[in-house]
């Protein structure tokens, strides 16, 4: 089966009305070019780093203007949209980083609440403290499609293989990392991470990302890279803002897990004592 997919990269910066406005244009230009799902980038929505602005500026899903302006943005153009993480208030005022998938008549097909949440100090002196912002998701989810199942991540959670195994398992044949990658990890990990998930799984993973010099005055790497089961790179989006179209071939899938069966041939074990 082939798969037309869209992918979005941004420079998303505080505006949010600018923000969702250029997400629903990427959106209509996609589908015109024969895009059947367009996959977006990690806090599509609004970028900010400053935690008492976002916390400020962030709505319940109900009322989330993003969330709401891509909703119809699906409807109207009839393609599904990977939505990769919007900051949503919860409903005990915390935030969390929520991915969606909407379906082509823009009904939410799934939800996602970001696991891994990134707290690190960076060479240069850069503190990043997710936590501060946000609670944690509790569980995978698989959303399931008339051409299989999509494997839901945010960023960070590329860094924690299980995850991916588990979402392989459940019957993912896409895996979405939608990004918002540090330039320094970016440079350092991001390519090798990509490939290494898409690899160990036998899965394509489309990977939206975020690029360059952000108004919150963060930078990030950019980069929005598709792999395919193999872990060949079918598409590096290099660090310019814009959109893309690739073709996955998902019949893939299941030639790579005939050569290469890790997923059938994984086991259970017990750690070393002290572990």
């Amino acid at each position: 089966m082939i798969l037309t997919a869209g992918i979005v990269q941004t420079t998303t910066g505080l505006d949010r009305a600018a923000n969702t406005a250029g997400l629903v244009r990427s959106v209509e230009r996609l589908a015109a070019q024969g895009a059947r799902i367009v996959f977006m980038p990690e806090m599509c929505g609004l970028l900010d780093r400053d935690p008492a602005r976002l916390k400020a500026a962030a709505q319940p899903e109900a009322e989330d203007p993003t969330l709401e302006a891509l909703r119809k943005a699906a409807e109207r153009t009839g393609v599904a949209i990977a939505v990769g993480s919007l900051a949503i208030r919860r409903d005990d005022g915390r935030l969390a980083n929520r991915s969606f998938l909407l379906g082509p008549d823009g009904r939410i097909m799934a939800r996602y609440d970001k696991i891994h949440l990134f707290d690190v100090d960076l060479p240069g002196g850069e503190r990043i403290r997710e936590s501060a912002s946000f609670a944690a998701g509790d569980r995978a989810v698989v959303a399931h499609l008339p051409w299989g199942g999509l494997g839901l991540s945010v960023c960070y959670d590329v860094r924690f293989p299980a995850l991916y195994r588990a979402l392989a398992a459940a019957g993912a044949v896409v895996l979405a990392v939608p990004a918002a990658f540090t330039v320094p990890t970016g440079r350092a990990h991001w390519h090798v991470l990509v490939r290494a998930r898409a690899i160990e799984t036998g899965s394509f993973v489309v990977a939206a990302a975020q690029t360059g010099r952000h108004a919150d005055g963060r930078e990030t790497f950019g980069h929005a890279l598709v792999v395919d089961p193999w872990g060949e790179v079918l598409l590096d989006m290099g660090e310019a803002p814009g959109e893309a179209l690739v073709v996955l071939d998902l019949d893939r899938v299941a030639e790579v897990r005939r050569r290469i069966p890790a997923l059938a041939h994984a086991r259970p074990f017990t750690a070393p004592a002290g572990l």
